[in-house]
Order: structure tokens, then C-alpha cells, then sequence
């Protein structure tokens, strides 16, 4: 009776939690290793399928190692979990506006402004997305913003396509 008592509390003193998961994740995220970030991301998720930065950080992750598709899946499930998660709008427009997907990437770069009307690089990506609709006149709005909200890049854009 006392060994298995010993044998449970020692697996249950060794259980990581879900966070712990994160965490580990957290470190190979900052130190470029993203397919071991992935791993741990896995399962942090495993133990808690709501865990909505695990969602976000995973997409990161998979973003980086050019597996848009699943940082694609990964940011609607952050979104999904937290309808009002600003950056993974954003960042989710990121990846349509790579793929082309330009009415995709402004419907997340509006709902980004939306939840944050002070989101410069949400401004200023938006505005990118029409330049490359060949609307630049519609753009000059968008990086003003982005500049005033900070977006020192956005000068460069407003002097090329504004007047």
C-alpha cells in the first residue's frame, strides 16, 4: 500500500501543468527553435484546449517555419477562443496578405482597428493591402494613422503614395 502511494504521489509530483507547457514553449519561441516550441505548444494544448496564448503562440511558431496553413488554423482558433485578441487579427492578415487573399487580410486588419483603434501596424498594413490592390490613393488615410499612432515606417509610404 505505501509503495503505490509512493508511485502516485511521485507521478503526480512530476505532472507538468498546461502553463509549464507554455512556458518551455515560450523558450524555444525566443530562441528560434520552433519546431521544439511546437512541441511544447502540443502540449499545452492537450492539457487545455481553451488555452488561447497556446493557440497564438503556436501560430507564431508554425508562421516562422512557413507553415501558413496551420499558423492560419491556429490564429482562428485564438480568435475563435478570444473574439477581441487584437494581434491575432492582425497577424492572420498577415499571413492572407502573403497568400493573396487581399479581402481577407483587410477584414482582419479592420476588425484589428476595431477592437484597437490605436493598432498602428494594423493601420498600416491595411494600407499596404490597398497599395497592392493598386488603390494607393485609398492607402493615404491608413499610414497617416499608422504615422501619427507611431508607425515611423509609414512616412516613407505617405511621402511615395500621398500627396
Amino acid at each position: 500500500m505505501h509503495v503505490l502511494m509512493l508511485v502516485l504521489f511521485c507521478a503526480v509530483g512530476n505532472a507538468q501543468t498546461a502553463k509549464e507547457f507554455y512556458n518551455i514553449g515560450n523558450e524555444k519561441l525566443d530562441h528560434k527553435k520552433y519546431k521544439d516550441a511546437i512541441k511544447e505548444y502540443n502540449k499545452a494544448l492537450e492539457l487545455d484546449d481553451k488555452f488561447v496564448d497556446a493557440y497564438y503562440n503556436r501560430a507564431l511558431s508554425k508562421n516562422n517555419i512557413k507553415d501558413y496553413q496551420g499558423a492560419l488554423a491556429d490564429y482562428t482558433k485564438a480568435i475563435e477562443l478570444n473574439p477581441t485578441h487584437a494581434m491575432a487579427y492582425n497577424n492572420r492578415g498577415l499571413i492572407k496578405k502573403s497568400l493573396k487573399d487581399y479581402d481577407g487580410a483587410m477584414n482582419d486588419y479592420s476588425k484589428a482597428i476595431e477592437i484597437n483603434p490605436n493598432f498602428a501596424s494594423a493601420y498600416f498594413n491595411r494600407g499596404s493591402v490597398k497599395v497592392l490592390e493598386e488603390h494607393p490613393e485609398l492607402s493615404c488615410e491608413d499610414f497617416k494613422k499608422a504615422l501619427v499612432l507611431g508607425q515611423s515606417k509609414a512616412l516613407e509610404y505617405i511621402s511615395k503614395y500621398c500627396n
